[in-house]
């Protein structure tokens, strides 16, 4: 199993952190060791100051695939969940300037936690599914995926044009604006419509 993070998919998202917009979908991959355990705590790592999390919607994926045809891509599609898509953002500006790879600020163990998974039938539209992020009961993050700048069917025949797509993998599909950081005792809460798929601790 591999976690495929596509970067840089809500425009606002891209402006709060001054970045350039994307002809094409930018994407970097997390370990398996980047899951969180169920019942596994979460503790943030010694090496980073400046933790951000980042709500996702994730696509797991359901069979082999290469060059996936656009128009096939979504019956590649098992279900969707929600996942953070932690960041040590004071790491990853340190890459930035020095025009190094990511890998220390995003592949971490346990950097990857997901939530319940829905079956995607039970969707009604793949192009229009809100989700939310609360921390301490507050709103932070409220995205929905007909704002995405790359559709799932485009995300899933761009990917596999490079990486043989296989079933289990998860594809994080972008994270919209409001992201930021998180100290110990705080409580991130993620929700797709009206549904608690996602419940983390900060220890």
């Amino acid at each position: 199993m591999k976690i495929i993070c596509i970067g840089r998919n809500y425009r606002a998202h891209i402006e709060e952190l001054h970045n350039q917009l994307p002809e094409n979908p930018v994407f970097f991959m997390k370990p398996e060791t980047a899951i969180l355990p169920r019942r596994h705590p979460f503790y943030i790592p010694e090496f980073t100051n400046e933790l951000h999390y980042e709500c996702e919607l994730v696509l797991k994926i359901n069979r082999l695939g290469k060059h996936i045809d656009q128009k096939f891509a979504l019956n590649y599609i098992e279900s969707i969940g929600l996942g953070i898509d932690f960041t040590a953002r004071d790491l990853q500006q340190k890459c930035k300037k020095g025009g190094l790879p990511w890998e220390i600020a995003k592949a971490w163990d346990f950097s990857a936690p997901v939530g319940t998974f829905i079956p995607k039938q039970n969707f009604e539209d793949l192009n229009d599914i809100s989700f939310s992020l609360r921390k301490n009961g507050e709103l932070v993050q409220q995205g929905n995926s007909k704002d995405m700048i790359f559709s799932f069917s485009k995300i899933i025949a761009y990917v596999s044009r490079f990486i043989t797509l296989k079933q289990g993998d998860l594809i994080f599909t972008g994270t919209p604006e409001g992201v930021g950081p998180v100290k110990n005792d705080d409580l991130l809460e993620g929700y797709i419509f009206d549904q608690k798929c996602l419940k983390l601790k900060i220890l």
